[in-house]
């Protein structure tokens, strides 16, 4: 229900540091990580319409919906930013945040320090980053408690490519999250004081239950501009389509990372990549995801095939709603589940916490979301500026072509 907090009563006055969310592959807006389970983002209200009517066929197919936290913005003497969730905190004044702090049994505390990058101010920016935690006994006014602190520290690089335009496979995780959340915490902290409260939504995380999570972030439809474009935005988006695979194919790669099993990297992609590829591109580009560094991971094309055609039957009953700007996430685990298959040790690890892994005759392999509704319109809703019949043909179009492609693959064509 919206305003609840996703903790309970004894937690209820924990205040949560928001991390960087580094599976986040796609999009302009940081989605952070709230819990092992939950991710938050900027509530946008047409978005939250979305979530708050959403059609019972399409829950399968979306993040689930938690609710909505305060998050405030917070500045150290030596200038780092920090963003706090605080779910019960809803006055303009934050002065009780200090106590919220204080008072906490847990309390979670993050550190950011940005160097000034050492490249052009592209905006392909590569984010290193490191990750300690200590944990001590909180014994004077929590006894028997534990305090976690959390510091994180990031330095920037140019993320180079080479002369054909292809960016490298040069790290174990994706740069893009770190970039819009440095990117987020400069546009929060020129805009806003630090005794605004900001409104975040809290979603679920669908990648939670992956060792190895590896993510296509597909802009989804013929067209992207919603309908409170303004004309110079509505003519960007609709170059944007022309020149790219949107409107050849109606879709087009947004994001990507896929897990090398061979190096025990992740290779990425950002939208950059994805805007400049041809329709042979973009099906190379799918063959790529699918593959670990040694070979195709073919069991995965039937079920990801039948997870979208799934989808596209629940979207063709979707009558006055148009997904315009939203993607669709194609995610499987990188970690081939076989018998007896040894850890992969010396690889990349993320630890994770009450996370049981899928087997049996039918493991969670593949998974298929919709996300990002900040201009999806439909009938009957809050923000609704034009009312529109029947499906959302161009997101029709482009589940067809993926499918058709996805289809062609697994024939070996």
């Amino acid at each position: 229900m919206v305003g609840q907090s996703p903790l309970n009563p004894s937690e209820s006055r924990t205040a949560v540091l928001l991390e960087p969310f580094v599976h986040q592959v796609g999009g302009h807006m940081s989605m952070m990580k709230y819990d092992e389970h939950t991710v938050c983002k900027p509530l946008v209200s047409q978005e939250l319409s979305f979530y708050e009517s959403l059609p019972l066929a399409m829950r399968q197919f979306t993040p689930q919906y938690k609710g909505i936290v305060s998050v405030h913005l917070r500045k150290d003497s030596l200038g780092n930013l920090t963003l706090i969730a605080s779910p019960n905190l809803q006055t303009e004044s934050c002065g009780r945040l200090d106590n919220a702090i204080g008072d906490s049994s847990v309390t979670i505390w993050h550190k950011c320090k940005w160097a000034a990058s050492t490249g052009t101010g592209s905006e392909h920016a590569l984010v290193k980053w490191s990750h300690t935690q200590v944990t001590k006994t909180f014994k004077d006014s929590c006894p028997g408690k534990m305090l976690l602190r959390t510091d994180l520290q990031y330095r920037t690089d140019s993320l180079l490519e080479d002369a054909n335009g292809n960016q490298p496979e040069r790290n174990s995780y994706n740069p893009w999250g770190l970039h819009c959340h440095r990117q987020h915490l400069n546009r929060m902290s020129s805009k806003h004081n630090e005794n605004k409260l900001h409104q975040f939504l809290l979603l679920e995380n669908v990648v939670s239950k992956y060792n190895y999570p590896c993510i296509l972030d597909l802009k989804m439809g013929t067209r992207q501009h919603g309908d409170d474009a303004s004309e110079e935005k509505k003519a960007r988006h609709i170059k944007k389509c022309e020149q790219s695979t949107s409107a050849s194919l109606g879709v087009r790669i947004c994001g990507m990372q896929v897990y090398q099993a061979d190096t025990g990297h992740f290779l990425c992609k950002d939208k950059y990549y994805g805007r400049k590829l041809s329709p042979e591109g973009f099906r190379q580009t799918l063959h790529q995801f699918l593959c670990n560094g040694n070979h195709l991971r073919t069991d995965l094309l039937e079920p990801i095939i039948l997870r979208l055609k799934a989808l596209l039957s629940v979207i063709r009953k979707q009558s006055s709603y148009r997904f315009y700007s939203s993607s669709l996430l194609i995610i499987y685990d990188g970690q081939e589940h076989k018998e007896n298959t040894a850890p992969l040790d010396n690889h990349l690890h993320f630890q994770k916490t009450n996370c049981t892994t899928s087997h049996g005759p039918n493991p969670s392999r593949v998974d298929v979301r919709m996300i990002d509704f900040a201009h999806t319109t439909f009938k009957g809703s809050k923000c609704n500026h034009t009312t529109y019949d029947g499906p959302d043909h161009g997101y029709i179009f482009g589940l067809e072509n993926l499918i058709k492609i996805l289809q062609n693959i697994s024939e070996g064509k």
